[in-house]
């Protein structure tokens, strides 16, 4: 029986892979999955988290918990996302590592590398240039989560792994006007627009700037599939102070097409117009996923039907999705 913990079980990326590690068990694969709320765990009170993975013992480790938000929460709480981001990696991470866990899997952001990364970003920007603003404490407790699993490899022969995805979405997304990333918050605009019987929707910007989406179960599948990888395998694709792998869908999108696609989606006929007085922000954001392709994973689910399948979960979840 191979016990597993996963931190942030509740949250769109754990969720997803609670719901597949949950039909492994289904098939018969002999797993205990190991889960706690919020409430009856405080990953950022260190003597808790000691104490949890001291009773638990878990032989596997999923770090999928952190503080998350888009650019108004990123500005407005900046203190907040670099504290409690670094106590849940320090903490989580450590006290695997007291508690014997060997194996552990940490979730990161594209956000770590550099705001003018070449791209598509390769695994290897990372620390090369300044960061973008808006979200540079994040960034850096991320960045130092890698760090802390690759430090911990190379003392102590444990096999700690990061994966760092690409702007993802799907079923459990953040639908909140103010605090929601760029694909929820045009899926909510959207419905309520077509809803409402309006002829505009205006978005911010010029429209042009591209960036690449990637559905969650997508992310869940790679994350398990990083986490599988015999240890000669990963190791032969990585670097031991570069050890992190990127995980995208290849391929990107303009924020116009992007509006035109969820449009079409929630059956919104008006017009989109563009608010060319506001910033459009970083021109492209594309992660290179050589990396992980060479390894042999790839992204399966078509934007357009993984946007299908979202907006489906929005409707069914309504009441609670859009608050």
């Amino acid at each position: 029986m191979t016990k597993i913990y996963i931190a942030g079980h509740r949250g769109m990326v754990g969720g997803a892979i609670r719901r597949q590690l949950e039909a492994r068990k289904a098939k018969g694969e002999a797993l205990e999955l190991i889960t706690r709320t919020h409430s009856e765990l405080d990953l950022t009170d260190q003597a808790a988290v000691r104490d949890f993975m001291q009773a638990e013992k878990p032989d596997v480790v999923i770090l999928a918990a952190a503080k998350v938000g888009g650019i108004h929460a990123n500005n407005t709480y900046p203190a907040d996302f670099i504290y409690e981001n670094l106590m849940i990696e320090a903490n989580v991470i450590h006290q695997s590592y007291t508690a014997g866990v060997t194996k552990l899997l940490q979730l990161g952001s594209s956000c770590i590398y550099p705001k003018a990364a070449p791209q598509p970003m390769a695994e290897d920007a990372l620390l090369t240039g300044p960061l973008e603003p808006t979200n540079e404490p994040y960034a850096i407790a991320k960045i130092a989560g890698i760090k802390v699993c690759e430090s911990y490899n190379r003392q102590h022969g444990v096999d700690y792994r990061s994966v760092m995805p690409t702007n993802l979405y799907g079923p459990g997304d953040n639908f909140h006007p103010e605090n929601s990333h760029v694909l929820p918050a045009l899926i909510r605009r959207f419905h309520e627009a077509a809803h409402d019987g309006l002829e505009e929707v205006t978005i911010w910007g010029t429209g042009t700037p591209r960036r690449e989406f990637l559905h969650v179960d997508d992310m869940a599948e790679a994350s398990l599939f990083v986490l599988d990888l015999p240890k000669a395998d990963y190791d032969a694709n990585t670097d031991p102070m570069l050890s992190h792998i990127n995980v995208g869908s290849g391929a990107d999108i303009s924020i116009l097409e992007l509006a035109q696609m969820v449009a079409k989606v929630t059956g919104f006929e008006g017009r989109i117009a563009t608010d060319t007085s506001k910033p459009d922000g970083t021109m492209r954001k594309l992660m290179d996923v050589g990396r992980l392709s060479k390894m042999g994973w790839e992204a399966r689910i078509d934007l357009e039907d993984g946007i299908t399948e979202t907006y489906r979960w929005f409707l069914a979840n309504y009441d609670t999705a859009r608050t």
